[in-house]
């Protein structure tokens, strides 16, 4: 039977917790931003399918390029894991992007992966964080790095800030082409990453330079999932 001075206890012991959970709590997510989109779409596929889904995803590539609202679209192929792809997207919009997800021909690009995938599509939709310019491309030697940064909740404001920070350092390192972090439109304590470097050493070079290890080491405590990094090269 509950006693009184049990209840007092108990009233007294959440008065107290109250500030601490109020603390722990994340703050509301600002509301999402108008202006450019930025998709990112990973594909697998069975390894036994790499000729045609190459070929399936250079010709969906192009096609998009000449979409209206379409600013840029990019192909690329996972190193040593050459049956996963990466499409890159941007678009003048919100309009624009949902008008390519809707279009007919995505509908059949992604019933032709279906066929000879590995694993589902998973596309993530963005707005920009700290982007440099959009036509920013590479040559025949590039190495692109694409890498999924999942922070707690609690810890948005400051995954926000330090991955913002790391972009605008790797746009200053030698051989950087393109540094661009962005944030999911409906997880905003998820970000991607996408790097372009000149070549694999300049890449290999950033990923040792002072202030990337640094982002690592604040990034550490804010963690919601594995760090997960990927370098790709880009199709042509």
């Amino acid at each position: 039977m509950i006693t009184l001075r049990l209840l007092l206890a108990l009233g007294t012991y959440f008065a107290m917790m109250a500030p601490a959970v109020r603390a722990q709590a994340p703050a509301a997510a600002p509301p999402v931003p108008a202006g450019p989109r930025y998709v990112v779409t990973y594909l697998e596929v069975n390894q036994t399918e790499l000729a045609t889904a190459a070929k399936l995803v250079r010709k969906f590539r192009d096609a998009t390029r000449k979409e209206p609202g379409n600013l840029r679209a990019e192909a690329l192929q996972r190193i040593g894991q050459l049956h996963q792809f990466v499409l890159l997207e941007v678009w003048s919009g919100p309009g624009a992007a949902e008008a390519h997800a809707k279009a007919i021909a995505t509908a059949q690009f992604r019933d032709k992966i279906k066929a000879i995938q590995n694993a589902p599509v998973d596309e993530r939709v963005h707005f920009p964080l700290s982007v440099g310019p959009v036509t920013a491309k590479g040559g025949g030697s590039a190495v692109a790095v694409v890498t999924h940064v999942d922070v707690i909740p609690p810890q948005r404001e400051n995954g926000t800030a330090i991955t913002k920070q790391l972009a605008e350092d790797g746009r200053k390192d030698d051989g950087n082409l393109r540094f661009e972090a962005v944030t999911q439109v409906n997880r905003q304590n998820h970000f991607t990453v996408v790097e372009l470097w000149r070549d694999r050493k300049a890449a290999d070079a950033h990923s040792m330079a002072a202030h990337t290890r640094a982002f690592r080491e604040k990034l550490g405590p804010a963690n919601g999932a594995l760090y997960d990094e990927r370098l790709y090269s880009v199709l042509y």
